[in-house]
This record gives structure tokens, C-alpha cells and sequence, in this order.
């Protein structure tokens, strides 16, 4: 048998595990202080509801479940064939948080208050290549509103995700953002056609890593026109991009004067402490995002720690009525790698120190009655029985993040390392 865990997932150590119990209590302590609600979901979702989705390049990473029983046995028996290997799975494992939402609201409805105001600290699934920062199972730290169609909740969910990411030590942050329906209308005045733009965007949402370069040269090969390709290029080469030169150009201005709201909104309520910036070449990958959409960047760290944007149509599937929708994901393993590998110090005042309690053979019960008194007295209490290689023993407690000691019988009182 393997002991190694499956490719893409982890095993953590108690003191990683402690510092992802930390982490998580952190921000649903932000999260809930602002007024959001925690619920829960199941990880295992209908595959019809996930094929769905318009979940963009997710769906080709989805984790399929076969049907069980004699249902699979009559499929292998007729035989596989292209055709029909959809008929083999009928379930599926959730590649975000979002989805799930959606479903459970249209299955609720009549039991939530409107706007819903919610909150989603939870595993999720991607059949990802593994590789650093790809993992394919993680968790993912969500906030949403469901029924509010002002840009409001745009600013209170860039609010609360800004305090919860300054409380656990993310600083020098700016959040990048856009809104799809500008986008779209830049895309068309340089020639796409409204069909094109799914399949543009999630092109276009590369561009961070592959350039403009890399862009066009994956919009040649998925055989868009070549003179539409070259007048993009051209448009975003040499353009002023800024976002009152998009709203000049834009019959319907709302979309801009939405953004132009929530940029302001944010930065008067923050005492501009939270940075807003205007992005056309933000899209983030999904494809049932509508609107506005946006990305949290730190200038200390490459790539982004977190994202969001506003789906008004996903629940609409389930309903034939359009809610709408918006939310905001914290990159929680991203964050978790930055605070592993050193790069920024967490402030958990308020952590319990770690005690071990070494007793001998026959002083069990004493130690037990210790541990208890040091617990009330505010310390986490560890009993451990007293190995002979006592001082080995106490230096590896130290290694693993216990903050001292008590030997029964010869150092009765705590010694702190």
C-alpha cells in the first residue's frame, strides 16, 4: 500500500495544521463580524448542475463519479464509446464554492432574508496537473450577497475582504478591477463577434503570464480572424485605457459610472487605505461571471491572493429567474504557501501557550490533575510519559511548537523555552 498521499493533495503537520485552524478562524472572525452568515454544502455535486456551470476551463478539470451498481454494470456491458461516456458518471466532485451556492439558495429560498449575506470556508476539487501552487484538492474562503444588484455589495465585499486580509498579515495590497460588459464592448469594436466572447476571455485572461504576445497567439490558433487578432493587438498596444477614455466611448454607461462608484465608495470608506485600480485585461476564468469583476495583488508577492466578481445569471439555471450575485474568494492556500515559506509573520496574540507535562510510571493521575490546573490557568496541557532520553525529548517539543515544560517531581513549575 502507498503512504504517500494521492498526487495534488497534502498531508499536514500539527503545526501546519495549526497555523490553517488559524487562518480560517481569522477571517470567519472578520468575515461573521461583518454581518456574513456561515453555511454549508455538499462537496458532491449533480453532474448536470457542474456541466452546467459555465464554469470556463473548470469544467475539462471537474472529478467525475461513476454511477454504482447495476446502473454501471448495464453501461460497461452495452459498451464505452465517445459517444456516450457521459452516461457513465452521474455525480461529481464541486471545482468551487460558487456553484453549490447557486444551488442552494434556488433550494432555500424561502427559508434566507434577502440580500443573503453568506459565508463558505470549504474544500473543492480540480483534476489540475500537480505542480507548486496547483493543488487538486484545497480549500477555498468565500464571502457573497445574493439579491443586492447595486455596486453596494461590490464595496462591502472588497471592505470586509481587505480587513480580513490585513488581519492576517497581508499587506501593500491593491485590488485590481473590472467589469466583463466594458470588456465585451472593447472586444467588439475591434472585431469579435458577441458569440466569440467566452471563448476571448478565457484567452484574455492570461495575459498576466503569457503577455499580449501569448494572447494573440492563442487567439491564431483557436482561428479567429487574423486582421480582428491584429486590430486587438493594435487597440491594446497603443490605447488609452484608462476608464474614463472606455466610458467616452460606451453608449450605455453605466457599466463605467458602477465602477466609478465603487472605486470611490471604497476609497472614502477605507480612508484610501485600500488601493482600487482600473484593469480592462482582468477577466478571471469563469465563464458565468456578468459584471464587474475583481483581484486582490500584493506588491510583496507575485501572482494574486484573491478574487471575485458578479454572477446575475448562474442562479437563474435553477430558478428561470435572474438573482442577482456577486462574491469575493481569499486565496487561502496561496497564502498558506507565503506564510510557510517565510514571507510575512502572522499576529495571533491571542494564541494559548503549549505546555508538556512529563510524569513517571506511577504519577498518572497526579499529572492528569496538573495538566487540568494549568489548563484553567490558561495553558494548553500535553501529557506525555517521561522517556529516558529526557533532554532529546524536551528539544524536539520545542521543534514542534510547545512553548515549555513541567517534569513532576523535579520541575514542578512551567519552564518556558
Amino acid at each position: 500500500m502507498k503512504k504517500t498521499p494521492v498526487k495534488g493533495t497534502n498531508d499536514y503537520l500539527p503545526r501546519e495544521a495549526a497555523l490553517r485552524d488559524y487562518l480560517k478562524k481569522t477571517i470567519l472572525d472578520i468575515y461573521t463580524k461583518n454581518g456574513f452568515e456561515h453555511i454549508y454544502t455538499p462537496a458532491v455535486e449533480d453532474a448536470e448542475n457542474l456541466d452546467k456551470s459555465e464554469g470556463g476551463e473548470n469544467l475539462s478539470l471537474i472529478f467525475n463519479i461513476l454511477k454504482r451498481g447495476d446502473k454501471l454494470d448495464k453501461l460497461i456491458e452495452e459498451g464505452v464509446t465517445a459517444e456516450n461516456v457521459k452516461e457513465l458518471y452521474d455525480l461529481g466532485l464541486r471545482y468551487d464554492l460558487t456553484l453549490p451556492l447557486s444551488r442552494y439558495f434556488a433550494n432555500n429560498r424561502n427559508d434566507l432574508i434577502l440580500p443573503m449575506k453568506c459565508i463558505q470556508i470549504d474544500r473543492v476539487y480540480r483534476a489540475e496537473r500537480p505542480q507548486k501552487g496547483r493543488l487538486r484538492e484545497f480549500i477555498q474562503c468565500d464571502i457573497d450577497i445574493i439579491g443586492n444588484e447595486s455596486s453596494d455589495a461590490e464595496v462591502e465585499l472588497i471592505l470586509t475582504t481587505a480587513e480580513a486580509l490585513d488581519a492576517i498579515g497581508i499587506k501593500n495590497f491593491k485590488v485590481r478591477i473590472n467589469d466583463r460588459r466594458l470588456l465585451h464592448a472593447v472586444l467588439q469594436d475591434a472585431g469579435f463577434k458577441p458569440e466569440d466572447m467566452e471563448s476571448v476571455c478565457i484567452t484574455f485572461d492570461k495575459m498576466d503570464k503569457v503577455g499580449l504576445d501569448g494572447v494573440c497567439s492563442e487567439l491564431e490558433q483557436k482561428g479567429f480572424d487574423a486582421n480582428v487578432i491584429a486590430s486587438f493587438k493594435d487597440m491594446l498596444s497603443g490605447a488609452d485605457l484608462s476608464l474614463d477614455y472606455i466610458k467616452s466611448r460606451l453608449v450605455d454607461k453605466s457599466p463605467a459610472e458602477s465602477l466609478e462608484r465603487v472605486i470611490s465608495d471604497v476609497d472614502a470608506l477605507s480612508d484610501g487605505k485600500v488601493r482600487t485600480e482600473f484593469d480592462l485585461s482582468l477577466v478571471r476564468g469563469q465563464g458565468y461571471y456578468t459584471g464587474t469583476v475583481f483581484e486582490v495583488v500584493s506588491d510583496d508577492f507575485s501572482g494574486s491572493v484573491a478574487g471575485g466578481g458578479r454572477y446575475d445569471k448562474l442562479i437563474g439555471k435553477f430558478l428561470n429567474e435572474d438573482i442577482p450575485a456577486v462574491g469575493f474568494s481569499i486565496g487561502f492556500e496561496r497564502i498558506f504557501a507565503i506564510l510557510t515559506d517565510g514571507g510575512i509573520e502572522t499576529a495571533d496574540g491571542n494564541r494559548k501557550k503549549k505546555i508538556a507535562v512529563l510524569y513517571g510510571e506511577e504519577d498518572f493521575v497526579k499529572a492528569a490533575r496538573r495538566a487540568e490546573a494549568l489548563r484553567a490557568e490558561g495553558f494548553i496541557a500535553s501529557l506525555f510519559a517521561r522517556p529516558k532520553k529526557t533532554g532529546k525529548f524536551i528539544d524536539n517539543l520545542e521543534k514542534h511548537g510547545f512553548d515549555g515544560f513541567v517534569i513532576l517531581g523535579e520541575k514542578d513549575e512551567v519552564q518556558l523555552f
